[in-house]
């Protein structure tokens, strides 16, 4: 596997995203709607599996197209010809503009996938380092502890002072910290702090912290998508929430809680995104949500945008025209020959082509008999150099076809297929 051709397969994984993440999100929404009045932990599994498939699902189509023969631009799949079986690019098309160009595509992604992961990284030092810290206080410990045995918690439960923070945050799964502002020790009552621990410790022992590090994993990988952005911020809302519920049970008073959130909304900093802050989410909702829940009614304004982006995928999906090809439209073809690039062996670069660093793009003419063998080849537009012609006529013309049908039946009929040379 050349890199040339990694980048190329990379680029169009990145950019079919686009609309598999617009359908993902659509569906995770649809879901969470329906869901508005079940469980937290109903809807926070629900944007999980959302997040995790816009994670999968590039990755096993990267894989796929990585152990295929297949050369990137007859593979690519834009969304009208997704049910007409891959049909190769047309020269001059759109399609063959983004593959001269998808260097440039990954070079961007990868450089702003690697500034978030690079912020990544000084957020977790910046936890590690405060996590070190000799900062502590050996009453609020020995309370912390208990209430850590209270919710079953075997681990060592840590507690370090901080300042700057706004709100206790959590940090850490084998040996989890817990970071607690130097202003709320000594300025919130303490029946109210404690009501904030037992929220942090609710994130403990449900083992937040991995899941949020796999989150930001994503967010970056997969920044430039709004869909994963609203899925990852529906997941951390949820996620306060559950934590909200244990909390609330533990310390049998839900208002105590409510009250504690209510002192933090006066203070609201910014606290480190890979970490679990008791700030986190909508502080007013959680709020309500404690003190007063009830069922809520559907917002049809909120589901007409998503239902009719859905709508609209779908029909871009079913009605997008395939222009056919000549042979196809004159004799009355039923469906055209199609390669089937399994059985096809990657065309090798000419040695003289390659020590010149030759490209170009050539559209290629085969005539397929009824079995699905090819039975005439010809160059019907050159890629500039005759070898390179050359080398992909006799490499494709060794592939199966999946014969033309007309009425029913199988037929003989010459099929275009385009092939591009790339460094």
């Amino acid at each position: 596997m050349t890199a040339p051709v990694l980048v190329s397969q990379l680029g169009w994984v990145l950019l079919d995203f686009l609309w598999q993440g617009a359908l993902i999100g659509c569906a995770t929404a649809v879901l969470l709607t329906a869901l508005r009045n079940a469980r937290a932990e109903s809807r926070y599994l629900v944007a999980c599996s959302g997040l995790l498939l816009c994670l999968l699902w590039p990755a096993c189509a990267l894989v796929l197209r990585l152990n295929s023969d297949t050369d990137a631009s007859a593979a690519a799949l834009p969304l009208g010809q997704l049910f007409a079986a891959g049909a190769p690019a047309q020269p001059g098309s759109w399609l063959a503009a983004l593959q001269s160009s998808m260097g440039w595509v990954v070079g961007a992604w990868a450089f702003c996938a690697a500034a978030l992961a690079l912020r990544m990284a000084l957020g977790l030092l910046w936890v590690k380092q405060a996590a070190r810290s000799r900062a502590t206080d050996a009453q609020w410990q020995a309370r912390l502890t208990g209430m850590a045995r209270g919710f079953g918690i075997t681990r060592a439960v840590r507690l370090r002072i901080v300042d700057g923070l706004a709100s206790p945050v959590t940090a850490g799964w084998f040996k989890p910290v817990v970071l607690v502002p130097a202003a709320l020790l000594s300025g919130m009552p303490a029946q109210l702090l404690e009501a904030l621990l037992a929220h942090e410790l609710a994130h403990v022992r449900r083992g937040d912290y991995l899941v949020n590090l796999v989150q930001s994993v994503i967010e970056t990988l997969l920044f430039y998508h709004p869909a994963v952005w609203w899925i990852s911020q529906r997941i951390r809302a949820e996620r306060e929430h559950i934590a909200d519920d244990l909390a609330a049970r533990q310390i049998g008073e839900p208002q105590r809680l409510a009250q504690a959130l209510s002192e933090l909304e006066k203070l609201q900093f910014s606290t480190p995104s890979l970490a679990m802050a008791a700030n986190g989410g909508d502080l007013m909702q959680r709020i309500k949500r404690l003190v007063r829940p009830d069922t809520q009614a559907l917002n049809w304004k909120a589901a007409v945008p998503v239902l009719g982006l859905a709508a609209a995928l779908l029909a871009g999906c079913a009605q997008t025209p395939v222009a056919p090809t000549d042979s196809a439209a004159d004799s009355g073809l039923a469906t055209r020959a199609i390669a089937r690039f399994e059985t096809c062996a990657k065309p090798e670069y000419p040695a003289e082509a390659l020590a010149k660093r030759l490209q170009g793009t050539v559209t290629l003419q085969f005539k397929v008999e009824t079995d699905g063998s090819v039975a005439e080849s010809k160059v019907s537009k050159s890629s500039g150099d005759a070898s390179l012609d050359e080398a992909a006529r006799v490499a494709i013309a060794k592939c199966t076809f999946t014969p033309a049908t007309a009425n029913g039946k199988a037929t003989a009929s010459w099929v275009p297929v385009q092939y591009v040379w790339s460094m």
